[in-house]
């Protein structure tokens, strides 16, 4: 073959021959290109499914070696060893396929710029890292993977290339999965989720693997982990006898924990294996030998999913209103604020603090029971206040040179006249955009900020780093979420999905969930008129506000609920 050799993968017609084998009921996945065989998943994960390509054939062309070489590291059963026939020997041996995974929309090879050199190029989906971190990539992001060949015997084989893999896009969404590790909040109250992407069938092992590694770098400094740093898998498998996952550590490191980090570490397998059905428990060993973790009850279980009071904060009446139960009451020993023409407020979800906006969104306040409201900061424009752990009340609007910025300020138990604890953050990937909202989580640790820059918005989710008394120090950079649409608000719905919408008085509004566990938004279903966004616990429970009243999500429609109240907003 001369030139180059367009080599697509056909992602669609793998799809569609896959949805025909499995409705027949039958556990052989053909892949595309070469004929091969399949088998079913391993045990552990019946479900997955194993796809076990063609090997080389003879007198295959570089760049049909090339094409197959990677469209086989969809089989990785016995460690990719069709993958390694098509390599040379020494290849062979250093290729290191679980560094990284490429996840293409389209792929090719192209000539490089020496004899026997070649480009494998990708438009690249997704990079998956050897820790299951997935960056996204927008469409029209190319990579070029350089592949060396030559000739054994008389056959083409691959004797250099990167360590790592490529697959298509569609065989990626069938084969691996996304995963939560947990790690926990500074004060190891909560349980925070770390979504890593794992081949379905590799899940135990790679689960400790990462979890040992650390969090994700958008949370670092931001959650906190029982294990000590340096401790180590001592044997490069997780096995799972009768239920029981038996981590074999460093014995060094393990044993010189105390008790209450041990059960610590048992807790955070236990709830990083919870997607895991083959686990039951959990054993810590060190260099096999079984390490007994004693509970005596100081250590409780962190609390997973965090939830929200039922009640919501509202304006009715240009006064703050409590709305629980379809019925709208005044807020407890609250002070009117009418006078000062209250919008956007936020409640925080252990005290009767509140905050809100102006109606022009200028001016931040605050509001303890039996005081007056006093104002916090008064910029251009103001975020919807949103309350995170000790009470701090956080929004983001431009500084006093015009540059974006994050505060966040503690007004809880501050007396009248008091000064107000307070922070100002200018994180360097906010330099020159426009924040349209930031929403604290649940367990306090990572916020939703929503930005827009030349008309493009982005939605992103960035860890939150305290000192040692729990003050606010640092944004960490985000990891961004896929959106099908220019939001200009969002709200938590659980540990790891937000619900977004752009809302548009005149016209229909179709809000979307997007997920950390998924690369595809969710629409929901349209309504005329959408401004508002709240959500409590869970996907039915999620709020929206037009000029004809408040309506909840109700399967696939919404159910008109009261008229009155604007901008409800659950305690956080």
């Amino acid at each position: 073959m001369t030139g180059y050799a367009l080599a697509r993968a056909k992602p669609v017609a793998l799809l569609l021959v896959l949805l025909a084998v499995l409705m027949a009921g039958c556990a052989r996945i053909p892949t595309s290109g070469p004929v091969g065989k399949s088998s079913e998943g391993s045990a552990g994960n019946l479900s997955a499914p194993v796809f076990l390509p063609a090997a080389p054939q003879d007198g295959a062309t570089p760049e049909t070696i090339i094409d197959y070489f990677y469209r086989a590291g969809s089989g990785y059963e016995d460690d990719y060893a069709v993958a390694r026939q098509y390599l040379t020997q020494a290849s062979s041996v250093s290729w290191k396929p679980d560094q990284r995974a490429l996840v293409y929309r389209d792929a090719r090879v192209v000539p490089g710029e020496a004899e026997n050199v070649y480009n494998y190029e990708l438009d690249v989906a997704y990079t998956v890292d050897a820790d299951g971190i997935a960056t996204q990539s927008p469409e029209g992001t190319v990579e070029k993977i350089p592949v060396t060949v030559t000739q054994v015997d008389g056959e083409w084989r691959i004797s250099a290339l990167p360590d790592g893999t490529a697959i298509a896009e569609e065989t990626f969404k069938v084969i691996y999965g996304a995963y939560p590790i947990y790690f926990y909040d500074p004060s190891f109250t909560y349980a925070v989720p770390d979504v890593r992407w794992f081949i379905k069938n590799k899940t135990v092992k790679a689960m400790t693997s990462a979890l040992l590694a650390g969090p994700a770098p958008y949370l670092r400094g931001a959650v906190a982990s029982a294990f000590p740093s340096g401790i180590k898998l001592a044997r490069e498998s997780v096995p799972v006898v009768s239920g029981a996952a038996q981590v074999d550590l460093t014995a060094k490191e393990l044993t010189e924990t105390s008790p209450e980090d041990r059960l610590r570490m048992q807790m955070q397998l236990t709830l990083t294996f919870r997607s895991q059905p083959d686990v039951v428990n959990v054993e810590l060993r060190a260099n096999q030998d079984l390490v007994l973790v004693e509970d005596n009850g100081s250590v409780l279980p962190p609390v997973l999913d965090k939830s929200v009071p039922s009640r919501q904060i509202a304006v009715s009446g240009n006064d703050l209103v409590r709305y629980e139960n379809n019925r709208v009451s005044p807020l407890p020993d609250m002070q009117p604020v009418s006078s000062l023409n209250p919008r956007f407020p936020a409640e925080s979800p252990v005290s009767q603090t509140a905050a809100f906006l102006n109606d022009s969104r200028t001016t931040l306040y605050s509001i303890n029971p039996g005081q007056p409201a006093r104002a916090l900061t008064t910029r251009s424009t103001l975020t919807r206040p949103s309350f995170g752990l000790n009470e701090w009340v956080w929004s983001a609007g431009p500084g006093a040179s015009g540059g974006t910025e994050v505060v966040a300020y503690r007004p809880t138990g501050v007396a009248e006249g008091a000064n107000v604890p307070s922070v100002t953050l200018a994180p360097a990937w906010l330099a020159g955009r426009t924040v349209k909202d930031f929403r604290i989580s649940r367990e306090g640790v990572r916020a939703l900020v929503i930005s827009e820059q030349n008309g493009k918005t982005r939605v992103q989710v960035t860890g939150i780093i305290r000192g040692a008394d729990g003050t606010p120090r640092e944004l960490t950079p985000p990891v961004s979420l896929a959106t099908n649409s220019e939001p200009d608000q969002g709200v938590w719905v659980n540990d790891t999905t937000v619900a977004v919408m752009k809302g548009a008085a005149a016209s229909n509004v179709t809000p979307e969930l997007l997920s950390l566990t998924s690369g595809q938004p969710q629409q929901l279903a349209p309504w005329p008129g959408l401004v508002a966004l709240s959500a409590g616990n869970g996907a039915e429970e999620i709020y929206a506000q037009s000029a004809e009243g408040v309506f909840q999500r109700l399967g696939n429609g919404w159910s008109p609920q009261i008229k009155g109240p604007i901008e409800p907003s659950f305690p956080g």
